[in-house]
């Protein structure tokens, strides 16, 4: 039986959608299934129960993952926020620690940004 992963991925841009579906079909898992719904809105208080039903929520720099957020992701059964960039101070440390597992981008490539 395969095991399956839903995805809820926020601030979501045409490029964004592109890139990771083309991705999800390279990479085509025999043992896991992975789904990802693509939401055109940021992560907020309003808009967190679009995570419902997902493992894991992808996000953005401009998402703040606040303790309202952390405490309705939680009780949603999110397991894991993956930051799409390499800061994280859009995320409330405190109120995440020891409920959901968070990891960002180690670094940005120097060949990635405009000089």
């Amino acid at each position: 039986m395969k095991k399956k992963i839903d995805i809820a991925f926020f601030d979501a841009k045409p490029y964004d959608r592109q890139y990771f579906e083309k991705t999800l079909k390279e990479l085509a898992y025999n043992d896991i299934e992975i789904t990802i719904d693509f939401f055109e809105s940021k992560l907020t208080a309003a808009t967190v129960g679009l995570a419902r039903g997902h493992q894991v929520v992808c996000v953005f720099v401009n998402d703040k993952i606040t303790e309202k957020v952390i405490a309705q992701l939680h009780e949603s059964g999110v397991e894991l926020i993956a930051l799409r960039c390499a800061g994280y101070n859009n995320v409330d440390l405190e109120a995440v620690y020891k409920k959901i597992h968070v990891v960002r981008v180690p670094a940005y490539s120097p060949h990635a940004v405009a000089e």
